[in-house]
């Protein structure tokens, strides 16, 4: 079988699930695992490799005003590949390439391949998707022992939290200029942590917010997780900013538990390592619980002294 993938989460599937040498082509986000940097790109994105997250959210807006995509389909590239099976998502047009991308080009094929498009909206969806690529490849065993596996860190992980009392409101900020909320299955992931999402929705989209909207939240726990960044852009993104004086009384800034994390690894993408994102959480959260070795390194501390405040009116500084 010869497979490309279209979804970042997809490819992380695949090859959790053995497909080393059947995914013959990928898009531009697949980085992980490393081999999946080897295979043919077979989608690009148009916007600059260089914008700013204003100006990203600027041209995404213009985009999706003209009813356009944000992504490139190489269809020569695709034709001599030949896959059997396409992979894709129909969840967000902004984060990868959709079903919308690819009609023309494969109506060029003399025999389309199979096209299985993923839509999860909470982490129940996630799990099942597993089963289903597993099922739709002929890797049904593979994927149930996959999906035990992360059973059993899930199981772990709950026993520990469940006997916590207190519950840290925690909001997650999916993007910064502007603020976005991060939904999803996002929330979810919070709250079998052992937290309170202060602003997100579970199965809902990710939501635009003002500065205000964070302030008056109170958040006792900030986690700055923007779509396609890993925990260090996040970090540096969030210390270049200026934020209204109030930023600074909110709790999780003044107690500095402010922290980075890699959302494109372990929080953005719908795939196996957001168990992880999961134990990740919950030591940011709880501290005194146990995790593997890969969730201690996921998230980065933001300091307090690291953001510049100034005394303006929170409508001017979320504008």
């Amino acid at each position: 079988m010869r497979i490309v993938s279209l979804l970042p989460s997809a490819t992380e599937i695949l090859f959790a699930l053995g497909f080393d040498k059947e995914v013959v082509g990928v898009s531009h986000e697949c980085d992980f695992p490393a081999q999946a940097r080897t295979k043919q790109v077979v989608i690009h994105s148009r916007l600059p490799h260089d914008a700013s997250p204003a100006e990203i959210d600027r041209l995404v807006g213009e985009y999706v005003s003209r009813g356009e995509s944000l992504y490139s389909v190489d269809a020569e590239t695709l034709a001599e590949l030949a896959p059997d099976l396409i992979i894709t998502q129909d969840l967000c047009h902004v984060c990868a390439a959709s079903p919308d991308d690819l009609p023309t080009t494969l109506a060029r094929f003399l025999e389309p391949p199979e096209v299985l498009c993923l839509n999860p909206q909470d982490l129940g969806d996630v799990w099942r998707d597993i089963l289903w690529v597993g099922e739709e490849t002929r890797r049904g065993h593979e994927a149930e022992a996959l999906l035990k596996k992360i059973g059993t860190r899930l199981g772990e992980l709950e026993s520990q939290v469940e006997g916590i009392e207190h519950r840290p409101r925690v909001a997650v900020l999916e993007w910064l200029q502007p603020f976005y909320v991060a939904g999803h299955w996002v929330p979810e992931m919070i709250e079998v942590a052992g937290g309170k999402d202060a602003l997100g929705r579970k199965r809902t989209p990710s939501f635009r917010v003002t500065a205000e909207d964070v302030i008056d939240a109170a958040p006792e726990i900030l986690l700055i997780a923007q779509c396609g960044y890993s925990a260090q852009q996040a970090r540096d993104e969030y210390c270049g900013m200026s934020f209204p004086e109030e930023w600074s009384a909110m709790p999780a800034v003044s107690n500095s538990r402010v922290y980075a994390l890699d959302a494109s690894g372990y929080f953005s993408r719908p795939g196996p390592r957001l168990i992880t994102g999961i134990e990740a959480l919950a030591k940011i959260l709880h501290p005194e619980v146990a995790v593997s070795p890969e969730a201690e390194s996921v998230a980065v501390p933001i300091s307090a002294t690291a953001v510049t405040t100034f005394p303006s009116s929170l409508r001017a500084a979320s504008a």
